[in-house]
């Protein structure tokens, strides 16, 4: 395999390995089920006290779940553009060796490649960071709205006077009637319809806590 080859397989395999940013944006806020035609059913009486609620709806169709869902695409996208820019230009510095091996002695040749290995490694490592804090991005935006969520929750649940709450998604069929997801929709949209986030920096959150212990045994007295 050429060095150009090496690299460029480098450089797919971490972009790949990033590439789940676009189902991971698509995930963001889960979907509403899709919309299927289904036979007119007759419903029996609805259950006294027992409710139904689906979270991922609610999320879903939310002034909010849409802002994040479009928000984390926006992180998403800027995160594919700054890989893309440094896989290209690594793909160029290793064609570019490429082109030169037939005029460079086989030491310096080795050692340009082992370099620009190293870069590609470093390359791919980074790629595979930014994949995990695009998911912690999305945990940690969604975890808010859960929050504003989850007292919603609670007080449609006494006013509807309900004695049971059951996840929509969870069962097959239920009466209408018991459905509390849109006034719990209503009123997530009344209390908040967006907030600022940006992508998390793992490698910064990760700084500090490896420093402590150094610091600790910097200052520990000697025995």
């Amino acid at each position: 395999m050429t060095i150009k080859a090496l690299v460029a397989a480098t450089c797919v395999a971490a972009i790949t390995a990033s590439a789940s940013s676009a189902a991971f944006a698509q995930a963001a806020a889960p979907a509403a089920p899709a919309a299927a035609a289904a036979p007119a059913v007759t419903h029996g009486p609805a259950i006294p006290g027992v409710c139904v609620i689906s979270l991922e709806g609610a999320i879903a169709t939310s002034t909010v779940g849409k802002y994040v869902q479009t928000r984390l695409q926006q992180i998403a996208t800027q995160v594919q553009a700054e890989l893309k820019a440094e896989e290209t230009a690594l793909q160029n510095e290793a064609k570019t060796l490429e082109g030169q091996r037939a005029t460079l002695d086989q030491n310096t040749f080795e050692q340009r490649a082992a370099a620009l290995q190293v870069k590609a490694n470093a390359f791919q490592r980074k790629a595979q960071l930014r994949e995990r804090e695009l998911g912690a991005t999305q945990q940690k935006a969604l975890g808010r709205v859960g929050q504003d969520l989850d007292p919603i929750i609670r007080q449609v649940y006494q006013q509807r006077q309900c004695g049971m709450l059951l996840n929509r998604e969870a069962i097959v069929i239920a009466n209408p009637a018991m459905d509390i997801s849109q006034p719990v929709v209503t009123a997530l949209n009344a209390k908040i319809t967006q907030f600022a986030f940006d992508r998390e920096r793992l490698d910064q959150a990760a700084a500090p806590a490896a420093a402590a212990p150094a610091a600790a045994a910097t200052t520990a007295p000697r025995k």
